[in-house]
């Protein structure tokens, strides 16, 4: 990705094996292409190299990537990009034309793609193993030319004699970080006294060890140290039972030396965060979906350890205000890559095109499918994206908007199912069309993409622009032409605060802590008014009024009146009994007069009384002139001058 039209396709048919028709993609895709090529690996290689010596080609196929690489090395050029035409469109039994798949495929190639974010994580090899003697000490003269090593026996076995590593026995407590900066907690602490003859000698065991390595090697087979301890990087764990899995790890860890690039997943905006509100707790969506546990509250807001963020996604779909979303790549080139998938395929003449979102192992499945099986559909254009679960319903109500009659996600493993499948519902309940394919096989792959109905697209194709939240409005719109309000699952992020209008007394308390500015006030009546496109469903508002007379309606309202503020509750105001100003509400105020007055040491004679209905400058005044005012003192002492003291001391 990120080359322009501009450069020319350098294309090959593989010896034969598949249709290009380049004069027709040259003017479907709008670039120059070469002559096609038969054998460009092998006996056309010189003409490869004079097309990468110019700088300004794209090869068409990625399987000899490396080759062309090597080639690109070799004669001191810059390495060419490489676009999979063949795996992804050219190999497949589908009779019907590839061209527009083709055109497709190249327009979504020449999308100028930022540079990833990275920060550089430096490891020193200082690895902690810890676990039984048997498997613990093996392992430590494994690693201890390649790394600094200390281990950790919970065994209570004999040390060993040795200082090519240290030995210490206790137990873990605690573990917090990643790679290059774990913490440990160690109690029942016992560390080797060099000195002596004889059996090394330890000392007395103690609590509250605290130490720090770059790596930790975990062979006690018991439970993970981490949450997801796949995804914690330099956090190695096999089970000690199973040599081939000790010796990989083993392995592993020997190489975990140096600096390393650790990508910057995900961008945050914390004023828009709506985790809570003057301690009232609210939308909790991505503490409880993140796996690694890189989520902690901070606040009113949350914060992203991105050391331990393993880039999941889950967090950017599930996030309602836009606060956490996915920058590697960023949502918005994500949707550009979805919607120039669907214009290039209908622009070249391709009708009802099927979107198949993949990572890197169904980008496996299709090459073997390809190679081995039927291929795709000539309608199912792959999308490879880095994270399933950053595919969320916006996504998926984007691509349906954009022209595609299906969104399939083929499942993988280690993909959180759970979250992928919740915004699959939202999607559906918002009007797109969306399928989850859960197999590894790539022939049960293809069979179910060419055997799934035939769906009809959007009749005039949208691309809408904005905030995850307003693309998926917008897209929800054009997918519903004729709806008004759509019901949602439970916990969706859209919806509608609905309101007891007799439990309300109108307090605001709800207004004061509205994350988003979906409820707000009128500053001259008693109201209450709410935007519902505004509103996250995030609950602070329910929890912290003192009536309960709020509830959440999970809906998605398509009509203009969304877009705007509506009265929910409004009461009449209270004229001042002195100067007859409004203030307050009229309900209210009789209400607290009748309980009140004469009921009340304050208020027991019935000026005192008449005060409540007094606005609060003629309060004040009233207060002021009354009886035993408070604000009354007795007259003010004389100032004492030096003419004071002088005299008293003459006095004396």
């Amino acid at each position: 990705m990120g080359e322009s039209l501009a450069k020319t396709l350098i294309l090959c048919d593989c010896s034969g094996s598949q249709v290009v028709d380049s004069a027709a993609l040259s003017e479907a895709a709008g670039t120059p292409v070469s002559k096609l090529h038969t054998d460009l690996c092998t006996t056309q290689i010189e003409q490869a190299a004079a097309a990468i010596s110019g700088g300004e080609a794209i090869i068409c196929c990625a399987q000899e990537q490396r080759l062309f690489e090597a080639l690109a090395d070799e004669i001191d050029a810059p390495s060419p990009p490489v676009l999979d035409l063949r795996d992804r469109a050219g190999w497949s039994d589908d009779p019907a034309s590839k061209l527009p798949k083709m055109a497709a495929l190249v327009a979504e190639a020449a999308l100028p793609a930022p540079n990833e974010k990275v920060v550089d994580v430096r490891s020193e090899g200082l690895c902690l193993v810890i676990g039984a003697e048997p498997v613990a000490i093996p392992a430590a003269e494994a690693l201890q030319d390649h790394l600094g090593v200390t281990v950790l026996l919970t065994d209570g076995a004999e040390l060993p004699v040795t200082r090519a590593y240290d030995v210490i026995r206790g137990q873990l407590k605690s573990a917090q970080g990643a790679l290059g900066q774990f913490t440990v907690h160690i109690d029942a602490l016992e560390q080797l006294e060099p000195g002596g003859r004889g059996v090394p000698r330890l000392t007395a065991p103690r609590d509250g060890g605290r130490s720090e390595c770059d790596i930790i090697l975990d062979l006690t087979g018991g439970t993970p140290l981490f949450p997801a301890p796949e995804k914690r990087e330099g956090y190695l764990r096999a089970d000690p039972a199973h040599a081939p899995s000790v010796s990989e790890v083993v392995m592993k860890a020997s190489h975990l030396v140096g600096t390393f690039e650790k990508p910057l997943y995900i961008k945050t905006e914390p004023m828009l965060c709506a985790h809570s509100r003057a301690s009232q707790s609210g939308c909790s969506r991505c503490l409880d979906a993140c796996p690694t546990g890189a989520i902690q509250p901070n606040g009113d807001h949350v914060v992203i350890d991105p050391m331990i963020c393993a880039g999941c996604g889950a967090c950017s779909s599930l996030c309602p205000s836009g606060a956490i979303s996915y920058d590697a790549p960023p949502v918005d080139l994500t949707m550009r890559r979805t919607q120039t998938l669907a214009r290039a395929y209908l622009e070249a003449g391709g009708e009802a095109p099927r979107l198949l979102v993949v990572n890197d192992h169904g980008s496996e499945m299709i090459r073997l499918s390809a190679r081995f099986g039927r291929g795709l559909p000539a309608d199912v254009i792959p999308l490879e994206i880095p994270a399933l679960a950053a595919f969320g319903h916006a996504e998926m109500l984007a691509a349906a908007a954009a022209g595609f009659a299906d969104v399939t996600l083929l499942m993988a493993p280690g993909v959180d199912a759970d979250v992928i499948g919740y915004e699959a519902d939202l999607a559906r309940a918002m009007g797109g069309m969306v399928t989850l394919l859960d197999t590894s096989d790539p022939d049960a792959m293809s069979d179910a993409l060419y055997d799934a109905e035939i769906l009809s697209p959007i009749a005039s194709p949208v691309r809408p622009v904005g905030s995850r939240r307003q693309v998926a409005r917008q897209a929800a719109v054009a997918l519903n032409p004729d709806a008004e309000v759509l019901s949602l699952p439970d916990g969706a992020p859209y919806g509608a605060t609905v309101i007891d209008t007799d439990a309300c007394t109108l307090c605001l308390s709800c207004v004061s802590v509205c994350p988003s500015g979906a409820l707000g006030d009128n500053p001259d009546l008693p109201q209450l008014r709410f935007q519902e496109d505004a509103c996250l469903q995030c609950g602070i508002c329910a929890s912290t009024c003192p009536e309960k007379a709020i509830t959440l309606a999970p809906q998605m309202n398509l009509t203009p009146a969304a877009l705007d503020q509506q009265v929910l509750h409004e009461e009449e105001p209270f004229a001042c009994v002195e100067c007859g100003a409004l203030f307050g509400v009229k309900s209210t105020i009789e209400k607290i007069t009748e309980k009140l007055a004469g009921n009340h040491a304050m208020f027991a004679n019935p000026e005192a009384a008449r005060m409540i209905q007094m606005c609060d400058n003629c309060r004040v005044n009233a207060q002021y002139h009354a009886k035993n005012n408070p604000f009354e003192g007795g007259e003010r002492p004389r100032p004492r001058t030096t003419a004071d003291y002088l005299s008293k001391r003459r006095d004396h």
